[in-house]
């Protein structure tokens, strides 16, 4: 568990609450056991996040930052299907890079909550969506994409996919669920996915 040292309350309380939630899961952590693992009051969660779940908010949004930060350095390509192929990758890799996040989003981030959204819907995300609308609207345009097929329709398909097989990754990890696989694994399984809605 994190201990209170010189970082601001806000970052100990951002630390505390992503491993608890990642290890106990959100539903079973509450506010005060955040606080005395971040080293202050309960008080200190309200004033900077507003509720648990403004805090689960604020890790989502940093963790998508972080990831499209990464993806914004990736080189760019003049193919948008190479393109996709690098998003996705570098996806893979942010989240490989840190699993208590990688758990968070493909288990806590879709579930709706008592105001009735969904976390997971945060800017970042929603950013991540578009860079993928935009290749893919390119690539029907330059007819890479087979005719008929909605670009929307796609990209919700391919989402649908790189989550299911991460989501099985960490279900493998925490229980007996078989999806022994590795990144490259998923990588090569995505990119054939991606090959069946391509005009070659």
């Amino acid at each position: 568990m994190p201990a209170a040292g010189k970082q601001p309350p806000r970052d100990r309380i951002v630390l505390a609450a992503k491993q608890m939630f990642a290890e106990r899961g959100y539903e079973n952590t509450s506010t005060g056991a955040i606080a005395r693992a971040a080293g202050t009051s309960e008080s200190q969660l309200v004033k900077h996040f507003g509720s648990k779940e403004g805090l689960l908010e604020t890790i989502f949004d940093q963790g998508w930052e972080m990831i499209t930060a990464r993806l914004n350095a990736l080189e760019q390509s003049k193919d948008p299907r190479e393109s996709v192929q690098r998003l996705l990758g570098g996806m893979l890799l942010s989240l490989e890079a840190d699993p208590q996040l990688k758990d968070l989003m493909l288990l806590e981030g879709r579930r709706i909550r008592k105001e009735g959204h969904m976390i997971l819907l945060t800017g970042g995300f929603r950013q991540i969506i578009k860079m993928l609308d935009r290749l893919l609207l390119e690539m029907r345009e330059s007819g890479q994409l087979r005719p008929g097929l909605n670009p929307q329709a796609v990209r919700s398909a391919l989402v649908g996919a790189f989550e299911g097989m991460l989501r099985d990754q960490v279900l493998a990890r925490r229980s007996d669920f078989p999806a022994q696989y590795d990144v490259d694994a998923a990588r090569a399984v995505f990119n054939t996915v991606l090959s069946s809605f391509l005009v070659f």
